[in-house]
């Protein structure tokens, strides 16, 4: 079955939002790095995904007009297959990967990125639903602690846990960047 990186939302962007923090962008980095490595050795294709919303202004951080809709600091150069911009949580609402994936016989996804229980889940699961075969790559993907409603922290490492929690089994493998690469074809 042939296999695609959707690769999501590494963008600069995030650097400008009130809750980045630096402290697991270089774990995130080494894995999503390995990663692409990984598939251009192995002639996998890589889509690049663009997040762009809200106001058209240079202030917003997800607009073009801000500069910062690039490949986020540190990301290995690679040249992307396609590249698609979104500007949903779902990679595959109104951007035209569906038909991209299906012209390309792409069967299998594997999925990457920033941020973990948003975008990423979200594709997740729709790909899962429209048909496709997904590899979850938990390890290459980032997020930053969020709040409970009470105001107390939900730590970033459990939202990592809940969204392997949720996925597998249902919606996609969980796994890790050498075992997204030894079940992938090109």
């Amino acid at each position: 079955m042939k296999t695609c990186l959707i690769l999501i939302d590494a963008q600069e962007s995030f650097r400008h939002r009130p809750y980045f923090t630096p402290a697991n962008l270089p774990g995130y980095l080494a894995a999503q790095n390995a990663l692409i490595d990984g598939c251009v050795a192995r002639g996998i294709p890589i889509v690049r995904i663009f997040h762009v919303a809200g106001p058209k202004t240079a202030d917003n951080a997800f607009a073009v007009e801000s500069g910062h809709i690039q490949p986020i600091q540190g990301l290995a150069p690679f040249e992307a297959t396609a590249t698609f911009t979104k500007s949903r949580h779902s990679a595959l609402v109104g951007t035209g990967l569906d038909v991209w994936l299906t012209e390309n016989g792409i069967g299998k996804l594997i999925i990457s990125g920033i941020r973990t229980e948003q975008c990423c889940e979200t594709t997740t699961r729709h790909a899962s639903d429209l048909g496709w075969t997904v590899d979850y790559c938990l390890d290459a993907t980032l997020t930053w602690d969020m709040q409970h409603l009470d105001g107390s922290v939900l730590a970033a490492a459990d939202i990592k846990a809940r969204t392997a929690a949720v996925l597998t089994e249902r919606f996609a493998r969980i796994c890790t960047v050498e075992q997204a690469l030894d079940g992938a074809a090109a």
